[in-house]
Protein backbone atom coordinates (compact mmCIF):
# COMPACT_ATOMS: atom_id res chain seq x y z
CA UNK A 1 0.00 0.00 0.00
CA UNK A 2 3.04 2.71 0.55
CA UNK A 3 3.93 2.24 -3.02
CA UNK A 4 1.06 3.04 -4.19
CA UNK A 5 0.92 7.04 -4.11
CA UNK A 6 4.46 7.07 -5.33
CA UNK A 7 3.09 5.76 -8.08
CA UNK A 8 0.16 7.77 -8.39
CA UNK A 9 2.34 10.96 -7.56
CA UNK A 10 4.98 9.88 -10.72
CA UNK A 11 1.92 9.23 -13.12
CA UNK A 12 0.80 12.87 -12.00
CA UNK A 13 3.78 14.28 -12.38
CA UNK A 14 4.39 12.57 -16.06
CA UNK A 15 0.83 13.61 -17.32
CA UNK A 16 1.88 16.94 -16.15
CA UNK A 17 4.79 17.67 -18.04
CA UNK A 18 4.00 15.71 -20.82
CA UNK A 19 1.52 18.36 -21.84
CA UNK A 20 3.04 21.67 -20.97
CA UNK A 21 5.50 20.93 -23.93
CA UNK A 22 8.52 20.46 -22.38
CA UNK A 23 10.36 17.52 -23.96
CA UNK A 24 13.85 16.18 -24.17
CA UNK A 25 16.54 17.29 -26.50
CA UNK A 26 18.71 15.07 -27.96
CA UNK A 27 21.50 16.72 -28.90
CA UNK A 28 22.65 13.46 -31.06
CA UNK A 29 23.18 14.51 -34.83
CA UNK A 30 21.38 17.59 -34.81
CA UNK A 31 24.74 19.86 -35.44
CA UNK A 32 24.68 17.77 -38.96
CA UNK A 33 28.34 17.06 -39.61
CA UNK A 34 29.78 18.56 -37.27
CA UNK A 35 31.67 16.88 -34.30
CA UNK A 36 34.17 18.48 -33.19
CA UNK A 37 34.34 21.76 -32.10
CA UNK A 38 37.57 24.34 -30.72
CA UNK A 39 37.39 27.36 -28.88
CA UNK A 40 40.06 29.93 -29.52
CA UNK A 41 41.10 32.31 -26.58
CA UNK A 42 39.06 35.52 -26.85
CA UNK A 43 40.51 38.70 -27.59
CA UNK A 44 40.06 41.21 -25.04
CA UNK A 45 38.74 44.77 -26.13
CA UNK A 46 37.46 45.78 -22.75
CA UNK A 47 39.21 47.37 -20.33
CA UNK A 48 38.50 44.28 -18.00
CA UNK A 49 41.92 42.43 -17.58
CA UNK A 50 41.68 39.04 -17.86
CA UNK A 51 37.57 38.91 -18.58
CA UNK A 52 38.86 36.96 -22.57
CA UNK A 53 39.41 34.18 -20.67
CA UNK A 54 36.91 34.36 -18.46
CA UNK A 55 34.29 34.02 -21.48
CA UNK A 56 36.73 31.27 -23.35
CA UNK A 57 36.51 29.38 -20.05
CA UNK A 58 32.80 29.72 -19.64
CA UNK A 59 32.52 28.64 -23.54
CA UNK A 60 34.67 25.47 -22.95
CA UNK A 61 32.27 24.78 -19.81
CA UNK A 62 29.45 25.09 -21.73
CA UNK A 63 30.04 22.75 -24.55
CA UNK A 64 31.80 19.90 -22.49
CA UNK A 65 29.21 19.62 -20.11
CA UNK A 66 26.19 19.74 -22.73
CA UNK A 67 28.39 16.60 -25.21
CA UNK A 68 26.83 17.64 -28.00
CA UNK A 69 30.61 18.36 -29.61
CA UNK A 70 33.76 16.76 -28.61
CA UNK A 71 35.74 19.93 -27.44
CA UNK A 72 39.40 19.52 -29.11
CA UNK A 73 42.39 21.47 -28.90
CA UNK A 74 44.01 21.79 -32.65
CA UNK A 75 42.12 23.69 -34.91
CA UNK A 76 42.75 21.70 -38.02
CA UNK A 77 41.10 18.30 -36.15
CA UNK A 78 37.99 20.37 -35.37
CA UNK A 79 34.84 20.66 -37.61
CA UNK A 80 33.76 24.16 -35.85
CA UNK A 81 36.19 26.85 -34.82
CA UNK A 82 35.09 29.41 -32.37
CA UNK A 83 36.66 32.48 -31.97
CA UNK A 84 36.12 36.32 -31.09
CA UNK A 85 36.44 39.50 -29.25
CA UNK A 86 34.98 40.63 -26.10
CA UNK A 87 33.81 44.10 -26.91
CA UNK A 88 34.17 47.48 -24.30
CA UNK A 89 31.95 46.45 -21.20
CA UNK A 90 30.02 49.31 -20.13
CA UNK A 91 28.90 49.88 -16.67
CA UNK A 92 25.70 52.15 -16.30
CA UNK A 93 24.03 53.01 -12.87
CA UNK A 94 20.42 51.72 -13.31
CA UNK A 95 18.69 52.71 -9.20
CA UNK A 96 19.07 55.62 -7.03
CA UNK A 97 18.65 56.52 -3.39
CA UNK A 98 16.94 59.49 -2.35
CA UNK A 99 20.50 61.59 -1.91
CA UNK A 100 21.38 60.24 -5.59
CA UNK A 101 23.46 57.54 -4.51
CA UNK A 102 23.58 54.88 -6.87
CA UNK A 103 22.29 51.56 -5.54
CA UNK A 104 22.84 49.11 -8.66
CA UNK A 105 24.96 48.93 -11.25
CA UNK A 106 24.67 47.56 -14.46
CA UNK A 107 27.23 45.72 -16.96
CA UNK A 108 26.60 45.00 -20.14
CA UNK A 109 29.01 42.82 -21.85
CA UNK A 110 28.65 42.32 -25.97
CA UNK A 111 30.65 39.49 -28.17
CA UNK A 112 32.32 40.05 -31.92
CA UNK A 113 31.81 36.08 -32.47
CA UNK A 114 33.26 33.92 -35.17
CA UNK A 115 32.07 31.04 -36.29
CA UNK A 116 33.70 28.93 -39.12
CA UNK A 117 33.10 25.64 -40.24
CA UNK A 118 36.31 23.21 -41.60
CA UNK A 119 35.94 25.03 -45.12
CA UNK A 120 36.02 28.43 -43.94
CA UNK A 121 32.88 29.03 -44.28
CA UNK A 122 31.10 31.74 -41.28
CA UNK A 123 28.01 30.19 -39.38
CA UNK A 124 26.05 33.65 -38.18
CA UNK A 125 24.25 33.43 -35.13
CA UNK A 126 21.83 35.71 -33.79
CA UNK A 127 22.72 38.79 -32.35
CA UNK A 128 20.50 38.75 -29.20
CA UNK A 129 22.52 35.69 -28.29
CA UNK A 130 26.01 37.74 -28.03
CA UNK A 131 24.71 40.14 -25.44
CA UNK A 132 23.10 40.25 -21.75
CA UNK A 133 23.58 42.31 -18.58
CA UNK A 134 23.66 41.93 -15.10
CA UNK A 135 22.97 43.77 -12.08
CA UNK A 136 24.80 44.14 -9.08
CA UNK A 137 24.71 45.96 -5.86
CA UNK A 138 26.53 49.04 -5.26
CA UNK A 139 28.26 49.38 -1.98
CA UNK A 140 30.60 52.14 -0.05
CA UNK A 141 33.32 49.20 0.40
CA UNK A 142 35.39 49.14 -2.72
CA UNK A 143 36.21 45.42 -2.17
CA UNK A 144 32.78 44.46 -1.78
CA UNK A 145 31.63 46.40 -4.58
CA UNK A 146 34.64 45.11 -6.91
CA UNK A 147 33.05 41.05 -5.90
CA UNK A 148 30.12 42.19 -7.02
CA UNK A 149 30.84 43.38 -10.30
CA UNK A 150 33.20 40.46 -10.86
CA UNK A 151 30.67 37.80 -9.63
CA UNK A 152 28.15 39.33 -11.91
CA UNK A 153 30.44 39.46 -15.23
CA UNK A 154 30.84 35.71 -14.39
CA UNK A 155 27.51 35.58 -14.54
CA UNK A 156 26.64 37.40 -17.57
CA UNK A 157 29.67 35.17 -19.31
CA UNK A 158 27.75 31.74 -18.47
CA UNK A 159 24.62 33.06 -19.71
CA UNK A 160 26.16 34.52 -22.69
CA UNK A 161 28.10 30.94 -23.25
CA UNK A 162 24.59 29.02 -23.16
CA UNK A 163 23.04 31.06 -25.71
CA UNK A 164 25.51 30.53 -28.19
CA UNK A 165 25.28 26.81 -27.81
CA UNK A 166 21.87 27.33 -27.97
CA UNK A 167 22.48 29.48 -31.07
CA UNK A 168 24.72 27.19 -32.76
CA UNK A 169 22.63 24.02 -32.14
CA UNK A 170 19.37 26.12 -33.79
CA UNK A 171 21.47 27.34 -36.64
CA UNK A 172 23.50 23.98 -37.76
CA UNK A 173 20.34 21.56 -37.20
CA UNK A 174 19.72 19.82 -40.52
Amino acid sequence: MRGRPARVALCLLVLAFSGCGYHLLRYGGALGDVRRVTIQTFKNDSYEPGYELVVTDALLREFMRRGALQVVKDPSQADLVIGGRVLPIRTVSRSFSSVDLALEYEVQVKLDLQVKRRDGAAVKLDENALADSELYTASADVEAMRKNREEALHRVAGVLAERVHEALFERLMP
